[in-house]
């Protein structure tokens, strides 16, 4: 997404000496923590000539330099880290439930769903790359000291509620491969070993860590596939259900879960971190666009391997069991059974292939949370820790409720559905409050400089915003209202509504002109009657 207009004529002034100023400070400022050291960034300048000529013509226009595929390859990872978080157990899930229940109606949504996501993540990264610091860090350095540690707290709600469905998650594909030798709360353990294999590998730097969520993609890719073309869904189906609309009353809580699973909120802080482990140089335009531009075309390849993930497990669950009884009460425990005795045989170990593709959606999606737990911390609280102490303090975060929670719910798979729909409705309370910085920002042209995003793309951008938060707010309204009796909770749900709402709205008008364009004419009004 290219900054609207012309980028000389739309820096102005006021707004280059702040952006100076914002990259003097970078500098200067000893106790500021950053994303990635600059002995960690990757180098992404390839040097052809070496007359300075073209570089200088480059940083006169502010034009980017030719497409290059090797600079592509080089800018390829933090994106693939990102769309790990479409395809975590909490999705996989959603997929499940969604074909079973309404077949492949509603493949299209799933669709314009992955789109929406994509966009959020565009900009998270277009935040990171022009100006040099994670969301995290710009909530720090614009909301006032009481705002900060709200959405801090909020952060990591929402990271410690997904990270216990992806614990779980991995826990119940070791259960799966293991024949039930190993129970819930004894696969939760050996998944908080996953923080030690995150550490060493990090040591070796970002492209090996990168590397390892190739792979893991790669594992996930390869099972949902295998699954996909041995099932053999119906093609005519599957291209009428992502051309043709389809909803109805019966299947729209799967519609809102698809929609609602592809905004992760702790996913947007993770992105703006990550796409910093490039060298890229804010103070010169040309490397900006640049680097945006890789970023887009990435970023746009690696969320089509989800989509095609959460399409295959979609049509084979629609394939097996919609219009059935089981589509009634099919999880992700009792999936990989109910997979074994529709498709399985003695050359096609179905249930053992469920179980890898889920541990590997696990696996990855705790590491990427342990990694955005890193940088929701540094860049909320300003800590300096070494990494193993940060990492270890994320993930106790995480696992010790983790553990509790699997302890109690380790009795039955009902137990573990009422906890799913808790942790749901968590999640869902947090998303306005990564959205909402993140496109109050990113709009700012005292913190975008000649890349805030134009009018258009605001009015788009918060349309797409708002259908996820609406939707999430009707999710939240249909659950509290079957789970709350009485007066006395009914009044205290209402004061919180109220007060959440007063908080949504003056984050909204923080970081926006809004006040001033309500407040100035009454002012000038007021002025002319003096």
């Amino acid at each position: 997404m290219a900054a609207d207009g012309d980028p000389a004529a739309g820096a102005g002034p006021d707004v280059e000496a702040h952006a100076l100023l914002r990259a003097s400070s970078s500098s200067d400022e000893d106790p500021e923590q950053c994303a990635f050291e600059p002995a960690e960034k990757i180098v992404v300048s390839i040097a052809t000539d070496p007359d300075a000529d073209e570089e200088d013509l480059f940083s006169a226009t502010g034009r980017a330099p030719p497409f290059s595929w090797r600079k592509l390859w080089l800018f390829t990872g933090p994106g693939f880290l990102m769309s790990i978080a479409f395809l975590d157990p909490g999705n996989l899930e959603g997929d499940l439930q969604a074909g079973a229940t309404a077949g492949d109606t509603l493949l299209w949504l799933l669709l314009w769903a992955t789109a929406m996501g994509l966009l959020i993540q565009l900009l998270a990264a277009r935040l990171g790359v022009a100006t040099g610091k994670n969301l995290a860090e710009l909530c720090r350095d614009e909301y006032p000291d009481w705002v900060r540690r709200a959405l801090w707290l909020m952060a990591e709600v929402s990271m410690v509620s997904a990270d216990i469905q992806e614990v779980i998650g991995s826990a119940i594909a070791i259960k799966i491969l293991s024949r039930g030798f190993l129970p819930i709360w004894a696969g939760v353990v050996i998944t908080a070993l996953d923080c030690f294999i995150f550490l060493s590998i990090e040591n070796y730097g970002v492209r090996k860590l990168e590397a390892l969520f190739a792979v893991m993609i790669a594992i996930m890719a390869w099972s949902f596939a295998w699954m996909f073309i041995e099932t053999k869904p119906s093609g005519k189906d599957l291209i009428v259900g992502l051309l043709v609309p389809k909803l109805s009353s019966r299947t729209l809580r799967q519609a809102v879960g698809i929609v609602g699973c592809v905004i992760t909120p702790h996913n947007v802080f993770l992105h703006s971190a990550l796409v910093q482990s490039r060298k890229v140089d804010q103070n010169k335009e040309y490397q900006v666009r640049e680097a945006l531009r890789y970023y887009s075309i990435e970023s746009t390849m690696a969320l089509v391997v989800p989509f095609m993930i959460n399409l295959f497990v979609t049509t084979v669950f629609a394939k097996g069991f919609y219009g059935t009884e089981e589509a009634r009460t099919i999880g992700l425990e009792n999936a990989g059974q109910y997979l074994q005795e529709k498709f399985g045989g003695d050359y096609f170990p179905i249930l053992s292939i469920w179980g890898v593709g889920l541990l590997a959606a696990g696996t990855s999606s705790t590491i990427t949370g342990t990694y955005a737990g890193q940088f929701i911390m540094d860049g909320f609280l300003n800590w300096r820790l070494k990494k193993w102490m940060r990492a270890m303090i994320t993930r106790s975060f995480a696992i010790v409720p983790t553990i509790v929670v699997a302890l109690y719910f380790n009795a039955s798979e009902s137990a573990l559905d009422v906890l799913n729909e808790w942790l749901n409705v968590l999640q869902s309370v947090q998303i306005p409050f990564s959205l909402i910085p993140l496109i109050t920002l990113v709009s700012k042209e005292q913190v975008m400089g000649v890349f805030k995003i134009g009018l258009t793309t605001q009015i788009v951008t918060w349309t797409v915003a708002s259908l996820p938060i609406l939707i999430n707010g009707y999710l939240l309204l249909d659950f509290f209202s079957s789970e709350i009796r009485g007066a006395v909770s009914g009044s205290f749900l209402c004061v919180a509504v109220v007060a959440y709402a007063a908080f949504l709205l003056y984050l909204i008008l923080r970081c926006t002109d809004l006040p001033n364009h309500v407040f100035t004419p009454v002012n000038n009004k007021d002025a002319s009657f003096k």
